[in-house]
């Protein structure tokens, strides 16, 4: 220290050096009066270590505290220990040093400890059982934290925007079901309203390096951010953390991934991925494969993803026309539909209302069931028969959703395109819903925008069995032409079905309405 503190003065700039466990000098730095910057350091040690085994001691040739940036500094790099070295006024010597090591409690205020002007002893500069310590605590708390939540991914959600606190909010609810659909489990949300969007780093970056630190206090593994970051963006906050980062267009890429069974389907998702990920491609930096790992990453492997720009750009060609064979072949099937003069019925509706129970009700099927967005995502067809043998087709499309991704809508446009072909649209909204309202206006300007707003539909309230009725009388007369349901119970649905076989036969049903419900494949 006596050293370091002799060149400071001599220099009048502050001197560092950064020490590893074992007391070896990895890097010696020169800084100004002010600050110190480490322009590179060693990678992350990985695995169980959740320090970096190395400590920054760096003098402050005014006696001045430790800064902000120190303690920013101890967080984003995952430092032992910070130490700063007080020199005296105008002196070549120690005055004292002050000690921040980070504090292992994810629940504790601050993320770091401090311990200022200390007297420079043995005692005093022996810190290697504390960080041992302190390393074994942040494994414990990791250790007992994944065995409860079985290995999932631990997410901080992140919004920032000139829109109204109560408006961010809303969307950080909707991407918190987003987040919890892909199997993540949200440990806290950030909400902050600016004036505008920083174009490298969205947010300033003194307020994105609080964020990160108390994302790395928390143990999180993963960064959300509800707005779509630019490529740039994305290099840039990657850049400040090893932490994953992605955005609200890769988290429902990455649900679409999930769900995709059929093989145009896992098409349909590539393609996607592909095409979002083709312009971050010009920003590579070591950032590129957390970005395309795990959440956010399904689908094409890492691999792939970090070919050059022309094998990628073939990639997508080579999709894009195997997705034409399939729209040729979808077209066909259209055609024999056509000639066949049998009624085709489309489900649409927000995401997760309710829309592949209903038809699971409706047809005696058995397509996939869960309380999760994006459930289901391969359409599915299945036949519904009336009395006096007749039929229609009935499809389960995709669920709409608020600000669905560009790539996504254009790899799934053939899916949608289908419903231009439908006889009648059943629209679904999930009633206990708070925000039904907008999620049905949300769908009407979906249908408007596709120009299929023309075709007749039924508004359908599902899940009114969780409403009072008080809260069902209220419906009745804000959506007097709608059907309330709930799609588990089958007696719920047969003035539905008498409504649909009057629009689609114009003429009522008489027959036994337990005969509706038999169904063939």
């Amino acid at each position: 220290m006596n050293q370091m503190a002799e060149i400071s003065h001599e220099t009048g700039r502050q001197i560092g050096i950064l020490l590893s466990r074992e007391g070896t000098v990895e890097d010696v730095l020169v800084g100004t009066p002010q600050d110190i910057y480490i322009e590179k350091l060693p990678a992350s040690r990985g695995g169980d270590h959740l320090l970096r085994g190395l400590s920054l001691v760096h003098t402050h040739i005014k006696g001045e505290p430790l800064s902000q940036d120190d303690l920013n500094d101890l967080a984003l790099l995952r430092l032992d220990a910070q130490i700063v070295v007080h020199m005296k006024p105008r002196l070549p010597q120690v005055d004292s040093f002050s000690l921040a090591t980070l504090d292992p409690d994810p629940k504790a205020p601050l993320p770091w400890t401090l311990e200022a002007n200390l007297r420079v002893t043995p005692r005093n500069l022996e810190g290697h059982e504390r960080i041992r310590s302190i390393e074994e605590e942040m494994r414990r708390v990791r250790t007992s934290s994944r065995h409860h939540l079985s290995e999932r991914e631990r997410a901080i959600l992140v919004s920032a925007s000139p829109d109204s606190v109560a408006s961010q909010e809303e969307n950080v609810q909707e991407l918190e079901e987003l987040a919890l659909s892909a199997g993540v489990d949200v440990l806290g949300k950030e909400i902050q309203r600016i004036a505008s969007y920083h174009p490298s780093t969205l947010l300033s970056r003194d307020r994105l390096k609080s964020l990160i630190i108390h994302a790395l206090h928390v143990q999180a593994s993963l960064i959300i951010f509800e707005q779509n970051l630019s490529p740039v963006q994305v290099k840039t906050i990657a850049d400040m953390t090893e932490l994953k980062v992605i955005d609200r267009t890769q988290l429902i890429l990455d649900i679409f991934a999930r769900r995709a069974h059929s093989s145009d389907g896992k098409l349909q998702v590539e393609l996607a991925q592909l095409r979002y990920l083709l312009p971050r491609l010009e920003k590579r930096s070591t950032a590129l494969s957390r970005l395309t790992g795990g959440i956010g990453g399904r689908g094409p492997g890492e691999t792939r993803l970090e070919e050059d720009r022309r094998r990628v750009r073939d990639r997508i060609s080579h999709l894009s026309e195997k997705l034409d064979r399939v729209a040729l072949e979808r077209q066909n099937r259209k055609e024999r539909r056509k000639e066949r003069d049998v009624p085709i019925v489309s489900l649409v509706g927000y995401t997760n209302v309710g829309k592949s129970t209903l038809l699971n009700q409706l047809t005696g099927s058995s397509v996939l069931t869960e309380n999760r967005m994006f459930a289901t995502l391969d359409p599915t067809t299945r036949r519904l028969r009336f009395p006096r043998e007749r039929e229609i087709i009935l499809t389960d499309t995709v669920g709409f959703i608020r600000n669905l991704p560009g790539d996504l809508r254009r790899a799934f446009l053939a899916t949608f395109d289908e419903l231009k072909d439908a006889h009648l649209l059943l629209h679904v909204a999930d009633a206990f819903h708070p925000k039904m309202e907008e999620q049905i206006q949300r769908v009407e300007e979906l249908l408007k925008e596709m120009e299929i707003d023309r075709i007749p539909r039924i508004l359908i309230l599902n899940k009114t069995d969780c409403l009072s009725p008080a809260e069902r009388d209220i419906l009745s007369v804000r959506f007097p032409d709608a059907f309330q349901v709930a799609a588990l119970d089958k007696t719920t649905l047969l003035p539905l079905l008498e409504e649909m076989e009057r629009r689609l036969f114009s003429r009522f049903l008489h027959d036994d309405p337990d005969r509706v419900l038999a169904t063939r494949k």
